[in-house]
């Protein structure tokens, strides 16, 4: 019996003439993410990604299904079996494939599509004779119609008939890369790696930016900004990692700058550095975990300060997300665990007592003239470390 994993397209069927384009994408992505689990030829028919494996008595099934969960712009997936195109091949086989699915089960039910209408039995008929088959093997089952333990799927194609026990859910969303690209500001945080995500499956590709302040900041913190990114990788695949040294600019904020004024023009900072990586890569968006009033410098007026410092758009997924939301995401993905760790990043090591709320943009940008900013901003830029992070 040869088995094939089919993957079904989610949003990408809405895409119209454009569709195709989408489905080379999602093609491209499944290919990188299964590229251990041994030779595969990959098509794509009504909707559906077919992954045959070259061996399939050898292949990794249950390895690629679990890479393919975290692949984005796969609706659900499915571990099927191959057949001809008959009643005879569909019922000589059926009992013995679903027989593990159906061993623990009450009830069941059986579900045909039939995409191949030159199929001389209708769907309803096709699935009456499988039932019928499966209830004279099985004893101890019961149809339910309604709210079945397991779904037996026949579907009827152009190429085959396939038979599989129920869908597991994928990833949704759209391909990485099939709306571009953006550069994130990654912090040791909770939030901006789950920003990372929710980015990721609107078909973002990532490259990421992390600010080191040493010696206030430790390789520690470094090492856990680097491994929240590998626990990102099985979503957003291969990551440019930038990491940028910030202490120099902090110190003179620091000594030249308002206390109350200095989170808000850290952020500015960071926001021009971004950019000119960012502009260097032809990268047009910047990407923040920053949440709506979160903390004094996510305000509306700190916001509009933040954004005057860059010409490129800014996305902030989490901008109308409580904690407790983000954190549900965080720890859905795997990267709860790694940001609590108590490890700190740039941004609270030079915490003000008093930060200032509704900052202006005329007093930021008077404060700033105090000081000649843009040799070390050069400087940090020269200075910027780039590893590729591969998960």
């Amino acid at each position: 019996m040869k088995e094939i994993i089919l993957a079904k397209n989610g949003e990408i069927a809405l895409k119209g003439l454009n569709r195709r384009k989408f489905e080379e994408v999602l093609m491209r992505n499944i290919k990188w993410r299964l590229r251990d689990f041994g030779k595969i030829s990959l098509s794509c028919m009504q909707s559906t990604i077919y992954i045959a494996p070259e061996d399939s008595a050898f292949y990794d099934f249950d390895g690629a299904i679990d890479a393919l969960r975290h692949v984005f712009g796969i609706a659900s997936i499915s571990r099927a079996i191959v057949l001809e195109k008959s009643m005879e091949d569909i019922l000589s086989h059926v009992c013995d494939y679903v027989e593990n699915d159906l061993f623990d089960a009450k009830t069941f039910k059986v579900e045909a599509k039939r995409s191949d209408k030159h199929f001389p039995l209708t769907s309803p008929q096709i699935s009456a004779e499988v039932g019928g088959k499966i209830l004279s093997r099985f004893h101890h089952l019961k149809v339910d119609v309604h709210n079945p333990d397991v779904t037996v799927m026949v579907e009827i194609r152009d190429r085959g008939a396939y038979i599989h026990a129920g869908k597991i859910p994928g990833a949704g969303g759209m391909p990485v890369s099939s709306s571009g690209e953006a550069m994130l500001l990654i912090s040791g945080g909770i939030d901006s790696p789950v920003a990372a995500y929710m980015m990721a499956k609107r078909g973002l590709a990532l490259s990421t930016i992390h600010f080191q302040s040493p010696p206030y900041t430790s390789e520690r913190a470094l090492e856990k900004v680097v491994t929240l990114c590998e626990k990102l990788t099985p979503y957003t695949g291969r990551l440019a990692f930038y990491c940028v040294p910030f202490t120099e600019i902090q110190e003179a904020l620091r000594e030249h700058c308002p206390e109350e004024l200095f989170t808000v023009m850290m952020r500015r900072m960071m926001m021009r550095i971004a950019t000119r990586i960012a502009q260097e890569k032809n990268i047009p968006a910047l990407v923040t975990g920053e949440s709506l009033a979160q903390v004094a410098s996510q305000t509306l007026d700190a916001l509009y300060c933040t954004d005057n410092a860059t010409p490129l758009v800014v996305l902030r997924p989490l901008i109308g997300m409580d904690k407790g939301e983000i954190i549900r995401i965080s720890r859905d993905i795997g990267t709860f665990e790694t940001s609590i760790l108590p490890y700190e990043d740039c941004c609270t090591v030079f915490t003000p007592r008093h930060p200032c709320t509704k900052p202006k943009l005329s007093v930021l940008e008077k404060a700033e003239a105090r000081f000649d900013y843009a040799p070390l901003i050069e400087k940090a830029v020269a200075d910027t470390q780039l590893r590729m992070i591969t998960g």
